[in-house]
């Protein structure tokens, strides 16, 4: 794990664990850290460059997210997320991207409908390359700016966390070239939506992409 300084960047006891938390989030949701194992308060301490105390809260941060298991006199252990946390986040997606999109189609700004088209056109450009990395990134960014366009920050806040823990997932659909291509067109659609301002159509249109890509997973035994 690399050292990011911690200690040199923030004094804040509160910021410090909160980008100790972030760090071993990720690790825990990129695959980095695998289910049941040990997450050693002095380890990770040394690792990181900091204290065992904000270790320590960041670790039950985690247990509250469902992510860490705390079992006394024993330590924490990775729980990650399951073939059933991913369905159920998708099935849920399913429901609040419909919704978070339409709102969108209703704020979202011309400099913001161009951000989108930009994204379209460098995954156009990426997935005939089949530039895995840059297409998750790209489509990162194209649901953020959808979200962030909603108006809702609960809204903003739920979808951002369910697109993060389920990006290891993510990537391993996007790695696969037809699928990488119906996503882009799929993202398309809804673009298409969005600028003729048709809400209906754009909530459907949301809905259905996440539902394409859940059955992806299942097809696949992703």
């Amino acid at each position: 794990m690399e050292d990011f300084n911690l200690q040199k960047e923030v004094s804040d006891k509160y910021s410090l664990r909160g980008r100790v938390f972030n760090k071993l989030r990720e690790d825990i949701l990129s695959g980095l850290y695998e289910e049941n194992v040990e997450l050693k308060e002095n380890t990770i301490a040394v690792e990181l460059g900091v204290s065992r105390t904000p270790v320590r809260e960041a670790l039950r941060q985690l247990e509250l997210e469902g992510l860490v298991t705390m079992i006394p006199n024993k330590g924490a252990y990775v729980t990650g997320i399951t073939s059933k946390d991913i369905h159920d986040i998708y099935m849920i997606r399913s429901c609040l991207e419909g919704l978070c999109t339409r709102w969108a189609c209703e704020n979202m700004t011309e400099a913001q409908i161009e951000a989108l088209e930009e994204i379209l056109y460098l995954s156009d450009f990426h997935t005939r390359r089949s530039h895995n990395e840059q297409l998750v990134d790209l489509d990162n960014k194209f649901h953020e700016y959808i979200y962030k366009a909603s108006g809702s920050k609960i809204l903003n806040h739920v979808l951002s966390d369910f697109h993060h823990y389920v990006e290891r997932v993510r990537k391993l659909t996007l790695a696969v070239p037809d699928r990488a291509a119906k996503s882009s067109q799929e993202h398309a659609a809804i673009l298409d939506a969005i600028r003729k301002r048709d809400g209906d159509l754009a909530e459907a249109l949301a809905h259905e992409h996440i539902v394409k890509t859940m059955k992806n997973i299942i097809d696949r035994g992703l």
